[in-house]
């Protein structure tokens, strides 16, 4: 817990973030049957909040004690859970394992509330023939997966994470303005105008778009999720 420097300080000289890591070591050395943690890294900076997140989920791993965790960081609660309990105005959303929730959110607030950046969720309307189902959105046509429940004509919110959409090699695909480029390192965040709609797209590695240029966007297959208008529900 890094906490060896502060050993012979009193408690008044320990900031917030260092008397959370001395709770956390008075906890671990009580060996309990469960821990209660309470956003326990929401004072540190980010550099020892990464650290202390991973030493937390060894400790856990060495231990076996099951643990509650809370927290409003969904990058916390991917990455060192086995099971997330989402909830909203104390109400139970969905509980699943982290990439369940990721892969199929069971409604709108999951989704969106779940993975970084955020899900792109747009109005749309769902058109279907011959055993296939488009969505008609941003004013296109976008492929999706046979829908049991959905019906021709149907509104719905069809979402899109940032990572699944890709910018076609061959020039085809929907057009989409590029508004801002941010590029993150390993990683690039585009910022687009699709149809008059506002879309966030991340892109693995580098990218020779400048803001005005005019890109073509494919999304990958089976990836498109869809949500019912009236009550947020997933579709299946």
């Amino acid at each position: 817990l890094q906490i060896e420097p502060l050993l012979e300080r009193r408690p008044a000289q320990l900031s917030g973030g260092q008397r959370q890591r001395v709770a956390m070591g008075r906890a671990l050395a009580r060996q309990p049957q469960i821990f209660l943690f309470d956003e326990p890294l929401s004072n540190l900076d980010a550099k020892l909040r990464v650290e202390m997140r991973a030493e937390i989920k060894r400790l856990h791993q060495l231990s076996g004690i099951t643990s509650v965790y809370v927290t409003h960081d969904q990058i916390e609660a991917m990455t060192m859970a086995d099971r997330i309990v989402v909830m909203h105005d104390g109400i139970i959303e969905q509980i699943g394992t982290p990439l369940e929730l990721f892969d199929r959110p069971g409604n709108l607030f999951v989704a969106q509330f779940i993975g970084s950046p955020s899900m792109n969720v747009f109005k749309a309307r769902l058109r279907v023939a011959d055993g296939r189902t488009w969505v008609e959105a941003l004013g296109h046509e976008w492929p999706a997966q046979a829908l049991a429940q959905g019906r021709d004509g149907q509104a719905v919110a069809y979402g899109m994470r940032p990572t699944d959409v890709v910018v076609s090699k061959t020039g085809s695909g929907i057009p989409a303005k590029v508004i801002v480029v941010e590029p993150t390192g390993a990683e690039t965040e585009l910022l687009l105008d699709v149809g008059g709609e506002r879309m966030i797209i991340v892109m693995h590695g580098r990218t020779d778009a400048r803001p005005d240029d005019i890109v073509h966007l494919e999304i990958a297959a089976g990836k498109a999720h869809l949500f019912d208008d009236a009550t947020s529900q997933r579709l299946e």
